[in-house]
C-alpha cells in the first residue's frame, strides 16, 4: 500500500511553488471521510478526521514540494538556461536527464556536459554553476524550444521513477521527491487507518508548499492554526555510508528518527518523550536525531498563535535533493505505526 502511494506520489510534478497537481491528487484521496477539505490561497491542503470522543487537536504535517529547477532563458541554439526552485549540489547536475514540464506535454531532456574528451584541455575540478550549464531537449533554435511549448517559467524535475534497489528483496527504494512525498505517504496512510476508527479529539491533515524554500506554506497556515499538538513527517539525512564527514548517528532501516533538534526546531521534550516511550512500549524500531543541518515545517508549526508543543518523526535517506534518494521501506512503516498510536493516545498527554 505505502509503495503505491509513493510511486503515485512521486510521479506527479511538483517542485516549489508549483505543487497544484499533488494538491489536487491529495484533496481526491481525502475527501471521502474528512471534513473542512480545502486548498488555501498559498496551496496547502487542510483536511479534518474527527474522532468519536472528546479530546486534543492533533496536527499531522508534510510538505508536497520536490526539489526542481524553472526556466530562464532559451538560447538562440534551443538550450535552456535554467534557475533553482530549492536547494541543489551542482556537482551532482551534470548529465541528469529531466523532465521538461509544458502545459500540454512533459519534454524529455538532459543537462549537459562537456565531453569527457575537452576536459583534459579544461580544469577537471571545477565545479560548474547551474548558471553556466543548460538543457538540451533537442531543439535545434529557439523558436523550435518555443514551438514545443517550452517558455520562460517552464518548470523542470528530475526524471526519475521509484524502483526497488538491488533483486527487489531489500526493501529499499529510490527515486526523486522522496523528500518529502514520503511524508505525504505517511499522512494520506495514517488517513486511511483512522478514518472511520474510533479516536479521540480531532486530527488536522496539512500537506504544505514551499518548504524547500523556507517553510513558506507552513508559515502561512501557523497564522491561523489552532492546535493541541503537532507531529511533522519529514525526511531527514542518513549518515551512515563512508564519506568522511559521516558520524554514522542516523543509519539507513534503524528506524524511524525522533527529533531531538534541528536547525529550525528544539523538538518539544514532552512530545519527544512521548514519542520514544511509546515507541519502546510497542517495540518500533527508532532512533534519536540530533542534526543542525536540516529543518523542517515542524519549525513554522511551533510558532502558530501562542505555540504549539511540536515534535518531528524523520525517514532517513541517502542522497537528498537528488534523482536517486534513498529510502528504507520498514523506517516508512515505523514512521506511520508510531504515528497512528501517538495519535491514538494522544488525550493521555493532558491527564
Amino acid at each position: 500500500m505505502m509503495r503505491t502511494l509513493l510511486e503515485k506520489l512521486t510521479s506527479i510534478p511538483g517542485p516549489c511553488g508549483y505543487e497544484q497537481k499533488v494538491a489536487n491528487w491529495i484533496v481526491e484521496q481525502v475527501q471521502d471521510g474528512a471534513v473542512d477539505v480545502k486548498i488555501d490561497g498559498i496551496g496547502n491542503v487542510w483536511a479534518t478526521l474527527k474522532g468519536n470522543k472528546d479530546g486534543p487537536k492533533v496536527v499531522v504535517t508534510a510538505h508536497m514540494d520536490e526539489v526542481g529547477f524553472i526556466v530562464k532563458k532559451i538560447e538562440a541554439n534551443g538550450l535552456l538556461r535554467f534557475e533553482k526552485l530549492g536547494g541543489h549540489d551542482d556537482r551532482i547536475l551534470l548529465a541528469q536527464p529531466v523532465d521538461v514540464h509544458t502545459k500540454s506535454e512533459t519534454l524529455h531532456g538532459v543537462i549537459g556536459t562537456m565531453s569527457a574528451h575537452y576536459v583534459k584541455f579544461d580544469d577537471a575540478k571545477r565545479v560548474r554553476s547551474h548558471r553556466e550549464l543548460y538543457i538540451d531537449i533537442g531543439a535545434r533554435s529557439e523558436q523550435e524550444a518555443l514551438d514545443m511549448g517550452v517558455r520562460i517559467g517552464t518548470i523542470v524535475t528530475w526524471h526519475t521513477s521509484l524502483q526497488a534497489l538491488g533483486n527487489g528483496t531489500t526493501n529499499r527504494l529510490y527515486g526523486k521527491a522522496l523528500d518529502d512525498r514520503a511524508g505525504c505517504a505517511v499522512l494520506l496512510e495514517l488517513f486511511r487507518r483512522l478514518k472511520g476508527q474510533n479516536f479521540h479529539g480531532e486530527v488536522l491533515f496539512l500537506w504544505t508548499v514551499q518548504e524547500e524554500v523556507g517553510l513558506r506554506g507552513a508559515h502561512t497556515a501557523a497564522r491561523s492554526l489552532q492546535a493541541d499538538l503537532a507531529i511533522a513527517i519529514d525526511t531527514t539525512a542518513a549518515s551512515d555510508t563512508p564519506e568522511t564527514t559521516m558520524d554514522g548517528t542516523l543509519t539507513l532501516g534503524g528506524g524511524t528518527g525522533i527529533k531531538v533538534l534541528d536547525f529550525s526546531l528544539i523538538a518539544n521534550p514532552g512530545v519527544k518523550d512521548r514519542l520514544v516511550d511509546l515507541a519502546e512500549e510497542h517495540h518500533i524500531p527508532y532512533q534519536l536525531e540530533v542534526f543542525p543541518g536540516i529543518g523542517t515545517d515542524g519549525g513554522a508549526v511551533a510558532f502558530s498563535e501562542h505555540g504549539i508543543p511540536t515534535g518531528v518523526l524523520s525517514i532517513p535517506s541517502r542522497n537528498a535533493h537528488a534523482p536517486v534518494e534513498v529510502i528504507d521501506e520498514g523506517d516508512l512503516e515505523a514512521t506511520v505505526n508510531l504515528l497512528e498510536i501517538f495519535v491514538h493516545s494522544s488525550n493521555t498527554m493532558f491527564k
